[in-house]
């Protein structure tokens, strides 16, 4: 199961908040250890520059696109 929550400031750390429909759902009491998989939304502009060998201009990806209609 897959939640979103948001990161939030307590003292000098970061927390989250887990949902009590995950909580039940998953059975997690107090105390207890869990495993968190952390994947993070990347912004729009941390997409730039992902493609350095990217060759075609976005004109020639739609010529390219149509052609196939």
């Amino acid at each position: 199961m897959e939640i979103n929550t948001i990161t939030r400031k307590w003292g000098s750390s970061l927390a989250i908040i887990i949902p009590k429909k995950f909580i039940n759902e998953n059975n997690i009491k107090e105390n207890e250890k869990i495993i968190l998989e952390l994947k993070k939304k990347p912004l729009a502009g941390e997409l730039f520059g992902r493609f350095p060998n990217w060759k075609k201009s976005g004109e020639q990806i739609k010529k390219d696109m149509r052609k196939g209609w």
